[in-house]
């Protein structure tokens, strides 16, 4: 009987008071209560060791500041060791991709781009490459924008990328 009085209060409990027996759980459901334990969690992950998220790099400021695209490379290698365990080849392989894809005819180029950045993405969850991160979204600018001017600065930034891994 006891049973039977508890189920025809479990559902009384859950309509008018979300952050109730059930909501306090580890684990339990709770419609409302879940939500704020959620967030807190996702709060929590920063603060166990891994960064925030790299800063996003400027396309603009890159095609017109040398210095920029040197910076900007510095701390792509720095946060790849502090990171990622990603190898010399990996990069090699990308850099030798994006070369092929800027000299691509003029009508093929966005379409290499596309294909590049689909390839980028594949490697860096692969291998857990979350540095290269911000590279995954400049490339997205660059092919956006489809100017020639940009895909030759996305080569040079990852060249200078792979001579600082060296």
């Amino acid at each position: 009987m006891a049973e039977t009085q508890q189920e025809q209060k479990r559902p009384e409990g859950r309509r008018d008071d979300r952050g109730g027996p059930r909501g306090d759980r580890p684990g339990g459901g709770g419609g409302g209560g879940g939500r704020d334990r959620g967030d807190d969690r996702r709060g929590d992950r920063g603060d166990r060791g891994r960064p925030e998220g790299p800063p996003e790099i400027d396309l603009e400021k890159l095609i017109s500041d040398p210095l920029y695209l040197d910076n900007q490379a510095h701390g792509v290698v720095s946060r790849m060791r502090d990171m990622d365990s990603g190898t010399k080849s990996q990069l090699r392989r990308l850099y030798n991709a994006v070369r092929r894809a800027v000299r691509a005819p003029e009508n093929e180029r966005q379409h290499q781009f596309v294909m590049l950045r689909a390839r980028l993405a594949y490697t860096i969850a692969r291998h857990s490459l979350r540095s290269l991160d911000t590279i995954e979204k400049l490339l997205l600018q660059v092919t956006r924008k489809n100017e020639i001017r940009g895909y030759e600065r996305f080569r040079d930034l990852f060249e200078a990328i792979v001579a600082y891994n060296e």
